[in-house]
C-alpha cells in the first residue's frame, strides 16, 4: 500500500535514502490490527543528514531567496496536485490512520485548502515604517527564520503536516517534517508531491521514526533553528527542555480538555448532535475534542439522556465503508488507555449512560471502542481532569454563570471549548471568562483555516493558522536609515 517512490526510505536532500541503520518498524493498520507497511528509522546520523541538508538548502537561496510569488506558484502546484490526487490519499490516511473515508477525504482537500491559503499569503509578508525620534527613517523585515523542524502528531497526520508545512515554507524556511510513528505514510506522500511541484531539492526532508530516538534527536540538533510541535503535553515538555540548551525557537500545540456549555435557554436540537459529534468524532483523539460538558441543572437529565441516545446511533464500522462515522482507535495501546479511564470512571461514582465496551464480531480484530458517555460526574474526578483522547465524554451539573466559569477554568489545559445559549450577553460575558485559546459560541467548530489556532496554559505556546502562523516562522529585522 505504500506508494512513496521507495517503500521504507527516508527524503534527504531531495533523494530517497535507506536509514543509515536500515531498521525499519511496522506500519499497523488500526481496523484490522494487520501490518501494511514498513517506515524507515532515521537514526542521529540520518537527523544530522536531514539538517544538513536542509541548512543547504537554505543558504543556497533557491528558495529562501526567490521572490515570494514564485514561492507561491509551487505551493498552489502543490494544492493542484493534492487535490488531483484526492482519493488515493484519503484512502491511505483513512487505513493508515482508522479514518472514516469521508472525513479522510475531507482532511486531504483541508491540506489542499491549506497550501493555496498560504500560497496567497506568501506575497502578503509585510514589514512597517516606524516613526522614531532620531532624524531617519526606520522600518523593518520579515525574514525567514532558517531551518525548522516539524513534528506532527498520529490523530490528524496530513492536515497537521499541512499546518505546519505551508505556512514554513511560504516564509522562505527549508523545513524537516517527522511524522509520528503511527501515521507516517501521508507525509512521505507530501515530499514526494513537494518535489514533483519543483520545490528545490533539501527544501522539504521527511524522515521518519519513534519520537524518543529519532524525534529527540531533531529536538536537541544545534543545526535546527525553530521546532513546531503538535502533541501530548508531556512530550511538549520534554522537547522545551531539549531545545533549551541552543536556545532554539519553540512554538508546541498541545493537549486539551476542552468544555462544551450548555446553558438553560440553549437550543437543544442543535446543541445535542453537536455535542455528540464535537467529543466522539475522530474517534474522540482530538485536542480540541468538547470531553467535558457542563449543563445547568434544570435541563441535565434531558440533555444527558438525548446526548446518550446520540451516541448509541453512530456507526462504528470500517474506515473504508461510507457509511462509518466512528472507525477505531489508533492501536491496541491507546484503546486499554481509554478503557482503563472508563473503569476509573465507574469507580469515581460517575454514572455511565452508554458505550464502555469494545464491540465484537467483524470489528473485534480492530482497536475499536464504542461512545461513552458519563454524567453526574464531579469536576475533580480523574475523568474531567485528565486527557482521555478516545470517545468518552464526562457531563457535570452547575447552577449558574459564576459556579460554571470557576469549573472550566479548573484545569490545567485552555484549547478550545463551546458556548450554547440564546442571550448574546451572557454569551459575550462566559467567552471573556473561560481561559482558552478558541471558543465557539452556539457552534462546535474550532479550527478555521483563516483565523489564529492555540491554547493558554499547559495547551501549548504560539498560534497556527491564518496570518498569524506566519509569525511563527519568520524573524523580526529592525533597520534604520539615518538621514542626518
Amino acid at each position: 500500500m505504500v506508494t512513496v517512490e521507495s517503500p521504507a526510505r527516508l527524503l534527504i536532500g531531495g533523494e530517497w535514502r535507506s536509514g543509515q541503520e536500515e531498521k525499519t518498524f511496522d506500519i499497523v493498520e488500526p481496523a484490522t490490527s494487520e501490518v501494511m507497511a514498513r517506515a524507515a528509522v532515521a537514526s542521529p546520523t540520518d537527523v544530522d543528514r536531514a539538517v544538513k541538508a536542509a541548512r543547504e538548502a537554505f543558504e543556497g537561496g533557491a528558495w529562501s531567496d526567490a521572490p515570494a510569488s514564485a514561492r507561491a506558484k509551487v505551493l498552489y502546484k502543490i494544492a493542484e496536485l493534492i487535490r488531483a490526487d484526492v482519493d488515493r490519499l484519503a484512502t491511505l490516511e483513512a487505513r493508515n490512520a482508522g479514518k472514516p473515508i469521508r472525513d479522510a477525504r475531507d482532511e486531504v482537500l483541508g491540506a489542499a485548502q491549506c497550501f493555496e491559503y498560504y500560497a496567497g499569503a506568501a506575497t502578503r509578508i509585510f514589514g512597517e515604517t516606524i516613526p522614531v525620534t532620531a532624524p531617519g527613517l526606520d522600518f523593518t523585515l520579515r525574514e525567514p527564520v532558517g531551518v525548522v523542524a516539524l513534528i506532527v502528531p498520529w490523530n490528524f497526520p496530513l492536515t497537521i503536516a499541512s499546518w505546519k508545512v505551508a505556512p514554513a515554507l511560504a516564509a522562505g524556511n527549508a523545513a524537516i517534517l517527522k511524522p509520528a510513528s503511527y501515521t507516517p505514510l501521508t507525509a512521505l506522500e507530501l515530499g514526494r508531491i513537494a518535489l514533483e511541484a519543483g520545490l528545490p531539492e533539501g527544501v522539504l526532508n521527511v524522515i521518519t521514526g519513534p519520537g524518543a530516538t529519532t524525534g529527540n534527536a531533531l529536538a536537541g540538533h544545534p543545526g535546527v533553528d525553530k521546532i513546531a510541535f503538535t502533541g501530548e503535553t508531556l512530550t511538549g515538555v520534554s522537547i522545551l527542555q531539549q531545545a533549551a540548551p541552543n536556545i532554539t525557537r519553540v512554538s508546541l500545540e498541545l493537549g486539551g480538555k476542552s468544555p462544551n456549555i450548555i446553558f438553560q435557554d440553549a437550543d437543544l436540537e442543535k446543541a445535542v448532535p453537536a455535542a455528540v459529534n464535537s467529543v466522539f468524532g475522530n474517534a474522540g483523539q482530538d485536542c480540541c475534542a468538547r470531553s467535558r460538558a457542563f449543563v445547568h441543572r434544570s435541563i441535565a437529565e434531558e440533555f444527558d439522556q438525548r446526548v446518550a441516545a446520540g451516541s448509541r446511533q453512530l456507526t462504528l464500522g470500517d474506515p473504508l465503508d461510507p457509511a462509518t462515522e466512528i472507525g477505531p482507535l489508533i492501536s491496541m495501546k491507546q484503546r486499554e488507555r481509554v478503557q482503563a479511564y472508563v473503569e476509573v470512571g465507574q469507580r469515581e461514582g460517575a454514572r455511565m449512560l452508554s458505550g464502555g465496551s469494545a464491540p465484537g464480531g467483524a470489528l473485534a480484530r480492530g482497536s475499536y471502542l464504542e461512545p461513552t458517555v458519563f454524567d453526574r460526574a464531579d469536576n475533580r474526578m480523574r475523568i474531567a481532569q485528565e486527557e482521555i483522547f478516545g470517545p468518552v465524554l464526562t457531563i457535570i451539573p452547575f447552577d449558574d454563570e459564576d459556579e460554571v466559569l470557576r469549573l472550566v477554568n479548573d484545569t490545567p489545559y485552555g484549547l478550545s471549548g463551546s458556548i450554547w445559549t440564546r442571550d448574546i450577553g451572557r454569551a459575550l460575558r462566559v467567552a471573556r471568562g473561560v481561559k482558552t485559546g478558541v471558543l465557539s459560541i452556539n457552534s462546535s467548530r474550532s479550527v478555521h483555516q483563516e483565523a489564529p489556532f492555540g491554547g493558554y496554559k499547559r495547551s501549548g505556546i504560539g498560534r497556527e493558522l491564518g496570518m498569524h502562523a506566519l509569525q511563527l516562522y519568520t524573524e523580526v529585522k529592525n533597520v534604520f536609515v539615518s538621514l542626518e
